[in-house]
């Protein structure tokens, strides 16, 4: 049965789609996995980020479509939730992508917040070469992270991108060399993990909200109440205190 491996670094969970026979394609089996995977860890007050990846030598190929059964609507949206819950995790969410992400596989990594790629890595939409239309919110997080033209490029005109080009367009934060990508994702979810678990969440939360505010006066009050709440919470006077002693201390 295809599974989600759970590693535990620090208060970073990485989370690995392990069916690499069929290059971790999201089977039902596997969406569900991954779904439950990702409810234990916002349940987890010892993990504060999640890091997504695939067992070698593929990220994950896409959906099983072979598994829609008599309602394909209700088989879609199945295939689709372990994605998305990733998608609508309140933790902070980096793909390590290690091999080739196409399909509903480069959605599982449109989910994340953010995209560290291997050089080997391949982004491949694949849709319209499958006589197939694009699904599950694919080219709304594709225009939303790197605009109309390299959505095009890639939806409509078949573009493949490996890791450096991913870097090029902004689909991917960086480009590293394919045996250091899962360590490099760890290393860049630890630094959120390490903030206060709350403030973290909130901050998710108003990076998505300001995404439908036009106005800026209306992003500086939108702002204003969460920071208001975060000047009241212990972390920040202990914070505060000790920036204070470390500057206390470089004075000659």
């Amino acid at each position: 049965m295809p599974q989600v491996h759970v590693e535990h670094r620090d208060r970073v969970a990485v989370l690995t789609l392990d069916d690499p026979g069929r290059r971790n394609a999201l089977s039902l089996e596997l969406c569900d996995a991954l779904t439950a995977a990702v409810a234990d860890a916002e349940a987890d007050d010892t993990v504060g980020a999640l890091v997504v990846t695939g067992a070698a030598p593929a990220f994950c190929a896409g959906a099983d479509l072979t598994q829609l059964g008599d309602s394909r609507r209700e088989g879609l949206l199945r295939i689709y939730e372990g994605f998305l819950a990733v998608a609508r995790s309140p933790l902070p969410t980096v793909a390590a992508v290690n091999g080739a992400a196409v399909g509903a596989g480069m959605n599982l990594a449109l989910a994340c917040d953010v995209r560290i790629a291997a050089r080997s890595a391949r982004f491949e939409d694949r849709f319209l070469d499958l006589g197939i239309h694009a699904g599950g919110g694919h080219t709304w997080m594709m225009r939303r992270i790197v605009g109309p033209q390299t959505t095009a490029a890639a939806v409509l005109f078949g573009e493949v991108l490996d890791g450096r080009a991913a870097e090029r367009v902004g689909l991917a934060w960086r480009c590293v060399e394919d045996d250091a990508v899962v360590d490099d994702a760890v290393v860049l979810a630890g630094r959120a993990a390490a903030a206060p678990a709350e403030l973290v969440r909130r901050t998710k939360a108003t990076i998505r909200d300001v995404a439908a505010i036009d106005d800026h006066p209306v992003a500086v009050e939108r702002e204003l109440v969460d920071q208001l709440w975060s000047m009241d919470q212990p972390e920040f006077a202990e914070r505060l205190a000790a920036l204070q002693a470390r500057i206390t201390a470089s004075r000659p």
